[in-house]
């Protein structure tokens, strides 16, 4: 990963460059543990731009900020555009000339090809912005899924961006105050879901948006280019019909999914568990190190070391574990929480953090399964529905009474179902976070 950040003054000023190159370094130097192999900056009259590098493609060259041939385009981009390659050919194509060898020059291209679409055109995780210093103009777009972050606010002086909240921080002409509505929806539901951050101010850009700022006219607009589907077009002449078929596309999907993310000129490793959906990308991805992390010394579910140690072997690939302590795991939870600037409930980020502590010692990029239990329905939660369908067809008063008595058991088996089943979807989703609501 790398980090950007930078600002856009509302008025053209110029003055004090020694002061705005310090206060940028010092964005810059927040953000340092995204990008520890290259440092640089950009400066104009209005624009003040940071990046901070972790080379993955085209080491040597594709340094950033990246200005177009005439200079009146500035990029900083944090992420990995996996159809560079194709985009590439096609802007050559129409004329465009490229002085590197990586995927960052694709996007400056290819927005003077496709201007405020070329996220449409893109395949990959990215976080990017693009200061037109012809049109005044900045325009900053992020991935589909929102993989990559990116934050943002406007001061009364300028528009300021970065990749995490304490990259914007250091700026002066933000004032740190706390958001008391995050707060209320980080006790409800154990993380915030809302836009804006628990940094009164600080918002962050949506998967699936871009922006464009204009200082002169000091409008903001937040379009959205990608609307994920839940129902997807069925073929006019259907080839996939039964069960077989089916998974021998997902298959396939899977496979030409983890061969486009091993694009890079350096190492790339995998983070494996003992779990389906890291296995099944560790038996695809080329490389040759995986990375396990548990709890105690006993193998079981929280100490899934011996069980991946076991299927690197079958897949000949060179395995580290490590086992966390309860020491060790409470001494790191500050630092854990510095990194995520916002609270999470989810206790797995502090594994996450040692696991991708350890893949570092060693390697600068690793594939890993995220999302699987969400696509292909892993939690048992997701069966609820379908579950609580025949008990729900009781009239509602029945259901409550019946929950009613049912709270005043111990926990025994049957009196989360008939609680959980007295209660509209909304209620049951808040789940074990109720205290607050």
């Amino acid at each position: 990963m790398c980090g950007i950040c930078g600002w856009i003054n509302r008025e053209k000023t110029g003055k004090d460059r020694d002061l705005t190159q310090r206060t940028l370094e010092d964005m810059m130097a927040a953000l340092i543990h995204r990008g520890p192999d290259q440092g640089k900056s950009w400066l104009s009259d209005r624009a003040a731009l940071g990046f901070q590098r972790l080379a993955i493609i085209d080491p040597a060259g594709s340094t950033q900020p990246m200005t177009n041939e005439t200079g009146d385009k500035v990029l900083v981009f944090n992420g990995e555009i996996y159809n560079y390659q194709e985009l590439r050919r096609e802007l050559s194509q129409a004329g465009h000339h490229f002085l590197s060898l990586g995927d960052s020059e694709v996007l400056l291209h290819g927005y003077e090809e496709w201007k405020e679409r070329l996220p449409e055109h893109l395949r990959g995780m990215f976080a990017f912005v693009i200061w037109d210093e012809k049109e005044q103009k900045l325009y900053a777009a992020r991935d589909h899924f929102g993989i990559k972050p990116f934050y943002y606010t406007l001061t009364d002086s300028c528009f300021l961006f970065a990749s995490e909240i304490k990259g914007i921080l250091p700026h002066p002409g933000y004032k740190k105050r706390l958001n008391p509505e995050a707060l209320e929806q980080y006790l409800s539901f154990q993380y915030s879901a809302l836009e804006e951050t628990f940094f009164k101010g600080i918002y962050q850009l949506l998967p699936g948006h871009f922006l464009e700022y204009r200082p002169d006219d000091d409008i903001l607009t937040l379009p959205r280019y990608f609307r994920p589907s839940l129902h997807p077009k069925k073929p006019k002449n259907p080839v996939y019909t039964s069960e077989k078929q089916w998974i021998s596309q997902i298959d396939r999907a899977v496979e030409e999914s983890v061969h486009a993310h091993m694009a890079a000129d350096v190492e790339i490793a995998t983070f494996l568990s003992g779990g389906v959906d890291s296995c099944l990308v560790a038996s695809e991805f080329t490389g040759n190190k995986a990375f396990t992390v548990g709890f105690g010394n006993e193998p079981g579910k929280y100490n899934e070391i011996p069980l991946a140690g076991e299927l690197a072997r079958k897949m000949h690939l060179e395995h580290t574990g490590k086992k966390i302590s309860e020491k060790e795991f409470w001494e790191a939870v500050p630092e854990v929480l510095y990194h995520m600037d916002e609270p999470s409930g989810d206790p797995s980020a502090v594994a996450l953090y040692f696991l991708a502590r350890e893949a570092a010692r060693k390697v600068k990029v690793v594939v890993s399964g995220e999302g699987a239990d969400e696509l292909f329905g892993g939690y048992c939660i997701y069966c609820e529905p379908n579950a609580l369908k025949p008990y729900r067809k009781l009239p509602e008063a029945f259901r409550k009474k019946l929950a009613g008595l049912a709270g005043r058991l111990p926990d025994v088996k049957g009196r989360s179902f008939l609680i959980r089943g007295s209660k509209p979807v909304e209620e049951r989703f808040i789940g074990n976070a109720n205290l607050f609501t």
